[in-house]
């Protein structure tokens, strides 16, 4: 059982003026060490036209601070062009590393019109050590298909041994409710020999535990030793952190205790965790009310356990 201390909001940093793409919020951090005692934090803003792009910061894994001058001044990745599947914005998923070679793995956006919006997962690479992101290709990572009827978003990519494993969200259904229509999605699986070809077979990883349950968020998955560990929101009547184990990958069980206290900024929602392991200790950057309005936060953990 894991006990969270909650270090505050760490993002945006006070009386710094952030740059135009950063106007609304700083959703979904995804942190990478880059040694020095320090972490590149990619993170999702929002312009004045509400459109997600993703950008980046560096904290100090001491203080815990962010170092206003490391905000990138213009987004990582932004909207991509009229038609394609992120035109109404991308939301930064996870960041897998392999030398100076970086895979951003991203959800685009459409927004629609008998639904909302359309989500799918996408690619962006970087062959410069992060510093510039180019998309893989214009179409997406992973389109809607027989497993996948509605939309895919928000994959979570691990090396494991040769293999590429992937946990992503996925719709089940909009559901037809009094105050409009209701999204229903859950975690499922997928596997690649490369991380860019993907098979799915609909095999689903985290099911609807409660009846008031529809929404699952971005996972993010780690390996320690033999075991899996997931950390992911929930929402019923909130979302709401949660944490699950596995001995495969493939079928999990869900644990307690998976978020910290509730602060003033995250009274309201925790959502969107992740979790980067920094020596005996795990620090957990996710984000509080508004899905990002109010930045993004950190928690820390000295116990290596679930």
């Amino acid at each position: 059982m894991l006990t969270w201390t909650p270090r505050g909001c760490i993002f945006p940093p006070a009386g710094v003026e952030l740059p135009a793409w950063i106007r609304r919020c700083a959703a979904a951090p995804f942190a990478v060490d880059v040694g020095e005692r320090r972490a590149r934090v990619f993170f999702t803003g929002r312009d004045e036209e509400n459109r997600s792009q993703i950008g980046a910061c560096v904290v100090d894994l001491d203080t815990l601070t962010v170092d206003p001058d490391s905000i990138t001044p213009e987004a990582l990745l932004g909207p991509g062009p009229p038609g394609a599947f992120d035109e109404s914005g991308c939301t930064v998923s996870c960041v897998v590393r392999q030398g100076q070679r970086w895979l951003l793995y991203y959800t685009g956006w459409m927004l629609g019109r008998t639904v909302p919006f359309y989500l799918a997962a996408g690619l962006a690479v970087s062959e410069d050590d992060g510093r510039t992101f180019r998309r893989h290709s214009p179409a997406p990572l992973l389109d809607r298909n027989a497993v996948d009827p509605f939309l895919t978003a928000s994959p979570a990519v691990l090396r494991d041994d040769g293999i590429w494993r992937m946990w992503y969200v996925s719709a089940v259904a909009w559901e037809r409710r009094p105050e409009g229509l209701r999204h229903q999605y859950l975690i499922k699986y997928a596997e690649s020999d490369d991380g860019i070809q993907w098979r799915r077979d609909g095999r689903v990883a985290i099911p609807f535990e409660r009846d008031d349950e529809y929404a699952m968020g971005r996972p993010h998955v780690i390996k320690e030793g033999s075991v899996y560990r997931m950390w992911f929101c929930s929402r019923g009547d909130r979302y709401r952190i949660a944490c699950a184990e596995s001995d495969d990958a493939v079928v999990w069980r869900r644990c307690r205790n998976a978020a910290a206290p509730a602060c003033e900024w995250d009274a309201e929602m925790q959502a969107y965790p992740m979790v980067l392991r920094d020596g005996g200790r795990w620090l957990m950057f996710y984000n509080g009310n508004g899905y990002g309005a109010t930045g993004f936060g950190c928690a820390t953990t000295e116990v290596a356990g679930c």
